[in-house]
């Protein structure tokens, strides 16, 4: 490859991180906005035979509220200043990338939903969680789009990380 289309190369997987990063915060800060009006104060609502619920809920803890119970500036510490510095080094760490398309975007919505919950946190010192999952008594926690990017993103670098071995990712 010349130097030229290596250069457009990068550009061209940047600007569309930048997309992906910008199309994931702006759907996730849409959806708890929408959640908040038409959620907040109100009974939760069932579709699908009760598999997806809409329930409003506020988190000021992390992952299935985890830390909800820490002192207000244990949260700040750990969820404004620590989660903000992680970020960051993820985005160092993002731009620097060489690796595939799939490693890619992985780190993209694993970083996209993170920071969109870091958003939230430090202008509100909470998240908005709207959406739950299952069948029955077996459900999921309350969760938001954010999440949704942040598992998906984990579960494709999972599967890259440990995918066969021998076989290299296509870029």
């Amino acid at each position: 490859m010349t130097h030229h289309k290596l250069v457009t190369s990068r550009l061209a997987s940047r600007a569309l991180v930048v997309l992906f990063v910008i199309g994931t915060i702006g759907c996730d800060r849409m959806t708890k906005r929408l959640a908040t009006e038409a959620l907040a104060g109100s009974p939760g609502r069932a579709f699908l035979a009760d598999t997806v619920r809409l329930e409003y809920a506020e988190n000021t803890g992390g992952f299935l509220s985890l830390g909800a119970g820490l002192s207000t500036p244990g949260r700040t510490a750990i969820f404004v200043v620590a989660t903000g510095l992680l970020m960051a080094m993820m985005s160092v760490a993002l731009l620097r990338q060489r690796r595939g398309a799939m490693a890619l975007l992985g780190t993209t919505l694993f970083l996209a939903g993170g920071v969109s919950n870091w958003i939230d946190r430090v202008l509100d010192g909470r998240v908005v969680d709207f959406l739950n999952l299952g069948i029955g008594s077996l459900r999921t926690g309350i969760f938001n789009v954010a999440d949704v990017a942040i598992l998906a993103g984990l579960a494709i670098l999972v599967m890259v990380e440990f995918g066969r071995p021998g076989t290299p990712e296509r870029a």
